[in-house]
C-alpha cells in the first residue's frame, strides 16, 4: 500500500513538471517569428485551396517563383565569391598592417581608410565601367561578365574590412602570450602559426559572419548594371504582370527572401559572439 502511495506521489511530483516543459516548448514555439511567419501565410493559403478562391497576384507568383529563386542563387553566388576574394586580400592586407616598417603600415591603413569608407554603389559602377567588356587572349575575345565585375566591387570593401577585423583580432591577443612563446624558443613565425592565429580565428568568426550578411544585402545593387539577380528579375515580373496587387506583393516577396537567408547568419552569429564570450 505504502508503495503504491509512493508510485501515486512520484507520478504527481512528475506531472507539473512535464506540463511545465510542454508549457514552456509552447510559448518558444509561439515567439518565434518564424513559426509566426509560417502561420500567417499558411491561413490564407488554406482558406484559397479549400474556397477556390485563390488571388490573381499569388497565382502570378507562383508562376514567376522558379526565376525568383534562380535570381536568389545569383545574389547568393555573388557573395559567396565576393566574401571569398575578399576574405583572401583582406588576410594579406591585414599581415602587411602589422608589419614593423612604416612605408607598409601607411599603405595598408589609406587602402583600408579608402575601401571601408566608399560608397558601395560607387564602387560597383567603378569596377563596371573600368574593366573592359571583353577580354582578347590570343586569337579569341572572350567576355568579361557584369557580374565578375559585382564580384570585384563587393570584394573591395570586404577585403578592407576584413584586413581590419583581422588586425583587431591580432593585437587583442595579450602580450604575455608571445612573451611566453618567446621565452620557449619558438620563432615569429611559429608563435603566429601555432598560438595567435587559431585564438584569431574565433575572435574574427561572428564579425565576419555580420560582414558576410552586410555583403548578401548588397548583392542587390547588381540589378543596375545589369546582373539578372533578384532584384532584376522582381522588376521584370512587375512590368510584365503590371498589377498593382502584384507589384507589391513581389517587392515583399522580395524581401522576405532576403530576410530568410540573412536572419539564420545574425542568429548565428549572436549565438558565436555569446559563446566565444563565455571562454
Amino acid at each position: 500500500m505504502a508503495n503504491d502511495t509512493t508510485l501515486k506521489l512520484g507520478r504527481a511530483g512528475q506531472a507539473p513538471g512535464a506540463r511545465t516543459r510542454v508549457r514552456g516548448v509552447l510559448r518558444g514555439v509561439w515567439r518565434d517569428p518564424w513559426f509566426i511567419v509560417l502561420l500567417l501565410l499558411a491561413v490564407p493559403a488554406l482558406y484559397w485551396r479549400v474556397s477556390g478562391t485563390t488571388p490573381v497576384a499569388v497565382e502570378r507568383l507562383w508562376y514567376w517563383w522558379p526565376a525568383l529563386m534562380r535570381g536568389l542563387g545569383m545574389n547568393v553566388q555573388i557573395s559567396l565569391l565576393a566574401m571569398a576574394m575578399g576574405t583572401l586580400l583582406g588576410l594579406v592586407v591585414g599581415a602587411i598592417s602589422l608589419s614593423p616598417l612604416a612605408p607598409l603600415r601607411a599603405l595598408t591603413r589609406a587602402y583600408v581608410l579608402v575601401f571601408r569608407n566608399a560608397p558601395i554603389l560607387v564602387l560597383v559602377y567603378f569596377t563596371t565601367y573600368v574593366f573592359p567588356f571583353e577580354v582578347p587572349v590570343a586569337h579569341w575575345v572572350l567576355p568579361f561578365p557584369d557580374w565578375i565585375k559585382v564580384v570585384i566591387g563587393l570584394a573591395l570593401p570586404a577585403s578592407a574590412n576584413v584586413a581590419e577585423i583581422f588586425r583587431g583580432a591580432v593585437q587583442s591577443i595579450p602580450a604575455a602570450q608571445w612573451e611566453a612563446a618567446h621565452s620557449l624558443g619558438f620563432a615569429r613565425t611559429q608563435i603566429f602559426r601555432t598560438v595567435i592565429l587559431p585564438q584569431c580565428l574565433r575572435r574574427m568568426l561572428p564579425p565576419w559572419m555580420n560582414l558576410y550578411a552586410s555583403i548578401t544585402m548588397s548583392t542587390a545593387l547588381a540589378s543596375l548594371v545589369g546582373v539578372h539577380d533578384l532584384v532584376d528579375t522582381a522588376t521584370v515580373a512587375s512590368n510584365t504582370v503590371a498589377r498593382t496587387d502584384f507589384t507589391i506583393l513581389i517587392y515583399f516577396t522580395l524581401l522576405a527572401l532576403f530576410f530568410a537567408y540573412c536572419y539564420p547568419i545574425s542568429r548565428l552569429t549572436r549565438y558565436l559572439e555569446r559563446r566565444y564570450a563565455r571562454h
